[in-house]
């Protein structure tokens, strides 16, 4: 799946789920009578928002590998 998704893609979902996820932060759910109405998901919104930024970073090269350190001790 990566690779037939270009970079400008990947920016433009990006972009989508950012303007998604500031649209249900001004107005998530309205309240009729007792009942309550929630219009989208923002837990799911953010998920796609993180895992597009994620695909972002891979494709501009800035999603490489982590690098740890490790330190070997002898305490015997």
């Amino acid at each position: 799946m990566m690779s037939a998704i270009t970079l400008q893609d990947a920016k433009q979902m990006l972009q989508k789920y950012i303007a998604a996820e500031q649209a249900v932060l001004k107005n998530q759910s309205y309240t009729i009578g007792t009942r309550t109405f929630t219009r989208a998901n923002l837990t799911s919104i953010r998920n796609g928002r993180i895992e597009w930024q994620n695909i972002v970073k891979q494709l501009s090269g800035q999603g490489g590998m982590k690098v740890r350190r490790i330190v070997f001790r002898d305490d015997y």
